[in-house]
């Protein structure tokens, strides 16, 4: 019996109503697998949690957190209650820095059953390796003056170290998938930070004579992203590239509501968190029609960082099967609550999951 000890944290607005469903989700994977097994802790942490204690989270939550196998998290967001800035770095990035989540990982394929806005997707399959601790989301720089004299400084920092590192993971995951990097750069306008970039790419491919490679400036490639993204296998990207690039992959599969994504620790040391693109949408919270796809891909590549890559890619292709057959959320052109889309999914996975 494998075992999973799992930190689940709904957070704002439809946080609260897709990550029920998806548990439930993984409760019927495990149940039909039979040689598997979640341990869920939920915690309140929240704007509302906010709003009582002055706080995101405890004192010591990212302590208790660190206990956990890995870290379920919904949206985090209120701006009616908490301005986003205190709301994210309170809980989502203090959670990603104090845990080393060095990686951002996000896919986006042709989804079916969904509508890409694209005239011919075809059948497009990229993940986006995001640079997660450093870069354009430093905390480095200041305000000074106030008035017309007022100035702000906002500082990018790349380390070899953070840029090495997002780059291998990249050109691993590239070996067991198509073989392909391209990375994200704008060394024509950047004119420190993006050719240091270039230079630690380079460096890097060489130890994988084996991985085609490519490198198109940021502006190109989100265009490229509309315009060809069956090209493109893995792009490796800093933090701020990396976050556009993948909203704009959310948007080219017909809805960022369904994007998942991954926030990876590399050393073992802390858990690694696992969250939709999506936000907490407060406009339809509690109107029973927030699409649970996000969430449960996201589940999906928790099971695959449990090494449970054939449950994960079954439970997708169920996803994928139940969205193609128009069970699906108002917001993608169906008809079906949040509540009756998990509750097909997981009358279909009894049938193909097996011991």
């Amino acid at each position: 019996m494998r075992k999973y000890e799992i930190a689940v944290i709904p957070g704002d607005g439809i946080g609260k109503e897709v990550v029920p469903v998806s548990l439930k989700v993984l409760e019927t994977v495990a149940e039909v697998h039979g040689g598997l097994k979640f341990d869920f802790k939920e915690f309140p942490w929240s704007c509302e949690y906010y709003m009582e204690h002055g706080k995101m989270m405890p004192d010591d939550g990212v302590k208790t957190l660190s206990n956990f196998d890995s870290i379920f998290l919904g949206a985090i967001g209120n701006p009616n209650l908490v301005a986003d800035h205190v709301s994210l770095w309170g809980l989502l990035i203090k959670i990603r820095r104090e845990f080393e989540q060095s990686i951002n990982i996000r896919p986006a394929k042709y989804f079916k059953g969904l509508r890409s806005p694209l005239v011919n997707p075809n059948d497009f399959d990229l993940i986006v390796v995001r640079e997660n601790s450093e870069g354009e989301y430093s905390e480095v720089g200041g305000r000074i003056h106030r008035g017309e004299d007022e100035v702000a400084i906002q500082n990018a920092v790349f380390t070899r170290k953070g840029t090495e590192r997002a780059m291998k993971y990249a050109f691993e995951l590239a070996q067991k998938r198509r073989g392909h990097v391209t990375s994200a750069t704008k060394s024509n306008g950047i004119v420190h930070s993006m050719p240091f970039w270039d230079e630690v790419f380079k460096d890097v491919k060489s130890s994988y004579p084996d991985v085609k490679t490519d490198s198109f400036h940021i502006d190109a490639l989100a265009a490229f992203f509309v315009t060809r993204p069956q090209i493109f296998d893995v792009i490796v990207a800093s933090n701020l590239f990396g976050d556009i690039l993948t909203d704009i992959g959310g948007a080219i599969m017909g809805s960022i509501g369904i994007a998942p994504a991954a926030n990876i620790n590399l050393n073992g040391k802390y858990p690694s968190m696992f969250e939709p693109v999506h936000g907490s949408a407060p406009d339809i919270y509690g109107k029973g029609i927030a699409n649970p796809i996000g969430q449960i891909w996201t589940a999906k590549m928790m099971l695959d960082h449990f090494g449970e890559y054939e449950l994960g890619q079954k439970l997708l292709d169920v996803v994928e099967d139940v969205t193609n057959d128009g069970i699906k959320t108002g917001d993608i052109g169906g008809t079906a609550t949040t509540i009756e889309v998990g509750d097909e999914i997981c009358r279909r996975l009894k049938k193909v999951v097996s011991v």
